[in-house]
C-alpha cells in the first residue's frame, strides 16, 4: 500500500514537471540539458522532466521602460535634466534570452549614452524647440542597435526636459517680455486700426454729406427757378387778361370816373383814414374824361 501511494506521488511530480500551459502573448524558453532546445508558444506543452526545463518566461505584448532623469550638457554649455521613457517589444525571445545579459539594461544604458550625443551637439534653444526630431534619433538608433536582441523599438518619448533654476527664471523673464512686447505690438495695431476704420468713416460720412447738401442746393434752386417762372408765367397772363379785357371794354369817362372813385374808397376804408377831396379834384377828374375824348377822336381820324 504504501509503495502504490510512492508511485503515485512520483507520478503526480512527474506529470506536474512535464506539462506547462503557457499563457497567451508569453512563450517559454525550454533547454534540454542545459542547451536550447525550443521556444513554446502558447497553449499546453509537455517536456520531458529533469531533463527539459524552462530557461525563462518572455512577454512578447508591448512594453515601456522608464529611464532615470540624466544630465545632459549641451552644446552651449548648459547642464540639463531630461527624463525618457522608451516603447519596445521582443520580436525574437530567443536572442533576447541568449544575446544579452539583461535586456532592460541594455536598453537603459545605450538610451542615456545616446541622449547625451544627440543633445550635446544642440544649443539649449534647439534642444526645447526639436523634442520630436531628438525622439526620432533615438527611436532610429536604439532600434537599429538592438536588432541583433531581438527587440524592435517604437517609440522614445521625451517627458520633461529641465533646466538650471537660473537658466529657468531668466527664461521665464525673456518668454514676460516677449509676452509683453505682443501685447503691446497687437494693442497698438489694433488702435491703429480703429483709428484707420474711423478716419474712413468720418471721410465717407462728411462726403456723403456734401453730396446730400449740394443736391439739396440743386433741388431748391430748381424748385425756385421753376416757382419764378410759373408766377411770371401767371403774371404774364393777368396781365394779358387784364389788358384784353380793358381794350374789350373800350371804357368811357363815367367808368374811369367810377373806377377812380373806387379806389379812392378802397383806400379811405379804415376808420383812422380820413380822405378829404378838395374841390380841384373833381375839375382835374373832369379835365381827364376830356382829355379821353379828345384821345378817342384823334384814333377815329386816324382811321
Amino acid at each position: 500500500m504504501l509503495f502504490l501511494i510512492i508511485l503515485l506521488v512520483i507520478i503526480l511530480i512527474i506529470a506536474f514537471k512535464s506539462i506547462k500551459i503557457v499563457k497567451q502573448a508569453e512563450v517559454y524558453i525550454i533547454e534540454r540539458l542545459g542547451k536550447y532546445h525550443k521556444i513554446a508558444d502558447a497553449g499546453l506543452t509537455i517536456i520531458v522532466p529533469f531533463i527539459d526545463h524552462v530557461r525563462s518566461v518572455v512577454s512578447l505584448k508591448q512594453q515601456t521602460m522608464d529611464i532615470p532623469p540624466q544630465g545632459v550638457i549641451t552644446k552651449d554649455n548648459v547642464t540639463i535634466t531630461i527624463d525618457t521613457v522608451v516603447f519596445y517589444k521582443i520580436t525574437d525571445p530567443a536572442k533576447a534570452v541568449y544575446e544579452i545579459q539583461s535586456l532592460k539594461k541594455g536598453i537603459e544604458y545605450l538610451a542615456i549614452t545616446t541622449i547625451r550625443d544627440i543633445v550635446g551637439k544642440m544649443d539649449l534653444d534647439s534642444t526645447f524647440s526639436s523634442r520630436d526630431a531628438i525622439n526620432d534619433q533615438l527611436r532610429v538608433i536604439l532600434d537599429e542597435a538592438t536588432d541583433q536582441w531581438g527587440c524592435k523599438i517604437d517609440r522614445v518619448e521625451i517627458k520633461d526636459i529641465t533646466p538650471p533654476a537660473d537658466i529657468r527664471d531668466a527664461m521665464e523673464k525673456q518668454m514676460n517680455a516677449e509676452r509683453n512686447k505682443r501685447a503691446l505690438i497687437l494693442q497698438a495695431e489694433g488702435e491703429r486700426q480703429s483709428a484707420i476704420t474711423i478716419a474712413e468713416g468720418q471721410k465717407e460720412a462728411a462726403i456723403l454729406q456734401a453730396e446730400a447738401d449740394r443736391e439739396a442746393k440743386i433741388r431748391r434752386a430748381a424748385g425756385e427757378a421753376e416757382a419764378i417762372k410759373q408766377v411770371a408765367q401767371a403774371k404774364a397772363k393777368e396781365v394779358e387778361m387784364i389788358y384784353s379785357a380793358i381794350k374789350k371794354s373800350d371804357p368811357d369817362e363815367k367808368l374811369v370816373q367810377l373806377k377812380s372813385l373806387e379806389t379812392l374808397e378802397k383806400v379811405a376804408d379804415g376808420e383812422a383814414n380820413k380822405v378829404f377831396i378838395p374841390f380841384e379834384a373833381t375839375s382835374m377828374l373832369s379835365s381827364l374824361g376830356a382829355a379821353k375824348e379828345i384821345f378817342t377822336d384823334n384814333e377815329k381820324k386816324t382811321k
